[in-house]
């Protein structure tokens, strides 16, 4: 089987990461894939903001805790962030970022580093204390989080899990 087909089939999300620092080349080659994303009608109109200093990603997280109630709230306490943010009025804002945080995780997995999806701050950006904190990173005031995505080594190795084989559906 070839390299990019077995990357896409052992990729698994991780929950539980550890404390090591991602090197920044690493996580400028995972940024780098997910602007590699195909945008609709090539606009191109994403940011992916890379958080790597675990007071920024504290602070973030407090905030979002804050928001949903939760004050332990930690996003897994990764290693890094990375927000994928487009324009609140951008058409196709969800599915450019869906394409770009897909690109993550298989660049993050062929490179050895865990990751998972993180979907809080969709409904919570307009919050003041996340707003606050997001434009501190850099996020663009008129942008929205579409995903965000966790980035560590894995604290321990992914559970194998089964697919449905019922997903697939042949229709000919």
């Amino acid at each position: 089987m070839n390299e990019a087909l077995q990357n896409i089939l052992t990729r698994r999300s991780i929950r539980a990461f550890e404390p090591t620092p991602i090197p920044r080349e690493t996580l400028a080659l995972i940024a780098e894939a997910a602007n590699q994303a195909p945008s609709a009608m090539n606009r191109q109109l994403d940011q992916y903001t890379v958080v790597s200093d675990p007071k920024k990603i504290a602070r973030l997280a407090a905030a979002v805790g804050k928001v949903l109630g939760n004050p332990g709230y930690d996003f897994y306490k990764p290693a890094a962030l990375i927000l994928c943010t487009a324009p609140r009025d951008s058409r196709f804002g969800i599915e450019d970022c869906a394409c770009a945080m897909e690109n993550i995780f298989l660049a993050a997995h062929a490179l050895g580093v865990g990751s998972v999806w993180i979907n809080q701050l969709k409904g919570n950006c307009d919050d003041p204390g996340v707003r606050e904190v997001l434009t501190s990173l850099g996020v663009p005031s008129d942008h929205i989080g579409f995903g965000t995505a966790a980035l560590g080594y894995a604290a321990s190795p992914a559970r194998e899990m089964k697919k449905r084989p019922d997903a697939v559906v042949w229709a000919d």
